[in-house]
């Protein structure tokens, strides 16, 4: 039996210098936030952050990623557990397809404690804003709902005549797109169009026959 190794005190000092940026970041912005604001709301003296991040950008450029990649796995999670939520617009769809509505809802959700996470998709940071898309937990997301589609292919509920792999991608791609109209324009605006776009997702993935 492997032993659990606790987390070293550095390991311990870096987390909590990282849950403090992403707090103080996705309220305050790049601009007017500090290392030594960050330092102060972890505890620790003004200038401890550096000695596990060179400067305020590495300090905020890992703070993204953490945060982003947080609510990236939240979709994961949804991904693997399929459908069930009580919310799902179509009650009649099979249960192992109710996840293409589930993801929705999770990152949306997700996005309420991930203030850094929600600002970026905001576009209210521009100058990093493309970065989600090489967060390495969103190629886990895409891989994911490739599998997800490549099952359901194998039992006959989505088309034989798809590339799994392209339309995993796709899926996340229209996913992360709902999440910046979500932030941008408010989840009334948006998510008013669910049915439309699990209607968009059923045209393009249910055989003629289902």
């Amino acid at each position: 039996m492997t032993a659990i190794t606790a987390p070293s005190k550095g390991a311990l000092t870096r987390a909590a210098i990282l849950d403090a940026a992403i707090a103080r970041f996705g309220r305050d912005g790049y601009r007017a936030t500090s290392v030594a604001d960050i330092a102060r709301d972890a505890g620790l003296s003004g200038t401890a952050a550096y000695a596990y991040f060179a400067n305020k950008e590495a300090l905020f450029l890992a703070a993204v990623d953490h945060d982003t990649a947080a609510v990236i796995r939240e979709g994961i999670e949804a991904v693997a557990e399929g459908g069930g939520d009580p919310r799902l617009l179509d009650r009649s769809v099979a249960a192992t397809q109710n996840w293409r509505q589930s993801l929705v809802f999770t990152l949306v959700e997700a996005l309420d404690h991930h203030p850094l996470a929600r600002r970026l998709l905001g576009g209210l940071e521009p100058e990093v804003s493309a970065r989600v898309m090489d967060i390495p937990a969103l190629n886990e997301l895409r891989r994911a709902c490739s599998r997800q589609l490549r099952e359901e292919q194998a039992q006959g509920l989505v088309r034989a005549d798809v590339d799994p792999e392209v339309l995993g991608r796709g899926v996340v791609t229209i996913m992360l797109s709902l999440l910046m109209s979500v932030t941008q324009l408010g989840v009334d605006a948006t998510l008013g169009y669910a049915a439309e776009v699990s209607a968009v997702f059923d045209a393009a993935l249910n055989p003629p026959s289902a």
